[in-house]
């Protein structure tokens, strides 16, 4: 009896039992991965690392889209991947030579710097993609469907109009809805562009198994930033409040010190406010502090922090910025605010009322070693200003 067809039939099966035992084992250091935090920048990380670390699911690239529900669209929020065939042969020497565990690429500290440097990102960050049902993009479709879609190297030149797949250059691909209580709240587009590897019905449905954890892990995520985001936000200026300010200052000071950065603080206080509230009113007082929250966030930068202090009392945490930079933000700010127009409450005659501030400022390091040296030199600052006659900045 011939028995080389039970002989190939096993070895078949111990293949398969192979790569069960090896799928196995990625998800459950996947799912180990995932539970580690709930920071969200640090969960896309860690989703996206799983998807495209050799000790992962080993794609080349991948890029992580969320759900913008005020602008309903899809946004880009991060993607890792190599820039060129040539950094791709550097990744896979050193995981070669390395051999790095998963744990090991998804540390916090690789969060941020990973982030800023993905050129893929860049390519495809200003994209914002409507979630029209009559939309042609394949993105779209796996959205509505609520199931991967595999786009084919035969069947890639039927998308050549499509925006996002011209910039994101792949010959095969494939587009993974992210799902929680059966509601989509993301994509990941995944591709082998620089290893040419087929993608498998096995890598598929391995990466099906992986977006079912991840988009739980986006949702619990999500949820608690929004409950601290609540919990640190006040409540009239939907400003961050005095403890976010506090925690916030303390661990920027701390960043800066180990990154040798600078970093200003400006205390802004309302001039006459106690006066304003007498005459016009607390609520027309609130109607005002309102106003300046919005001044101020329109004036701060994307990774400041416009604060409520207390009272008629604000601070801005600079970050990255010298004297000489802070006092040019603080004078445009100054001026914003002394040229617009507050309006007031009709019991209080609708009338048109004009506000001005003192900023006090201070640098760290060149001004104070600790925090609360930087604050009593900004919170000096403002009132120098203040007994200087008002509306003016001082440092």
């Amino acid at each position: 009896m011939d028995e080389t067809p039970i002989i190939a039939d096993r070895e078949t099966l111990q293949a398969k039992l192979g790569r069960a035992n090896r799928d196995l084992a990625v998800l459950y250091e996947i799912s180990g991965a995932m539970r580690t935090t709930l920071d969200l920048d640090h969960i896309l990380y860690i989703i996206l690392t799983c998807v495209t670390a050799h000790s992962g699911l080993g794609f080349n690239r991948g890029i992580l889209f969320l759900i913008n529900q005020k602008e309903r669209c899809l946004e880009p929020q991060m993607a890792i991947g190599p820039d060129s065939g040539e950094d791709a042969q550097k990744i896979w020497q050193y995981i070669s030579d390395v051999k790095p565990h998963l744990e090991d690429l998804i540390k916090e500290e690789n969060v941020t710097a990973n982030i800023q440097r993905s050129s893929l990102l860049q390519a495809v960050k200003t994209l914002k993609i409507p979630l029209d049902h009559n939309n042609p993009s394949p993105l779209v479709r796996a959205y509505h469907e609520g199931m991967p879609v595999h786009i084919t190297p035969e069947k890639i030149g039927q998308y050549h109009n499509d925006i996002f797949l011209q910039r994101f250059r792949a010959n095969e691909l494939v587009i993974m809805p992210l799902k929680a209580k059966n509601k989509v709240n993301g994509l990941i587009v995944a591709d082998n562009l620089f290893t040419q590897k087929p993608i498998s019905e096995d890598d598929l449905r391995l990466f099906m198994m992986l977006a079912n954890q991840a988009g739980l892990a986006i949702e619990n995520a999500s949820l608690y930033k929004m409950v601290r985001h609540q919990s640190h936000t006040d409540s009239i200026t939907n400003l961050w409040n005095h403890g976010f300010f506090q925690d916030q200052l303390s661990q920027e000071i701390k960043s800066a010190h180990a990154n040798h950065h600078v970093l200003s603080l400006l205390i802004l206080d309302i001039d006459d406010f106690k006066k304003l509230n007498d005459t016009c009113g607390h609520h027309n007082g609130d109607i005002v502090l309102r106003e300046i929250a919005h001044i101020l966030k329109d004036s701060s930068r994307e990774n400041d922090y416009a604060c409520r202090y207390g009272g008629e009392e604000f601070a801005i945490i600079l970050t990255q910025t010298t004297t000489e930079q802070g006092m040019v933000i603080a004078e445009r700010i100054r001026e914003k605010v002394a040229g617009h127009p507050f309006q007031l409450s009709a019991d209080a005659g609708g009338q048109k009322l004009h506000v001005t501030m003192s900023i006090g400022l201070g640098t760290f390091p060149e001004d104070a070693q600790t925090k609360g040296e930087l604050i009593a030199k900004a919170d000096k600052a403002m009132y120098i200003a203040k007994f200087s006659g008002k509306n003016r900045t001082c440092s």
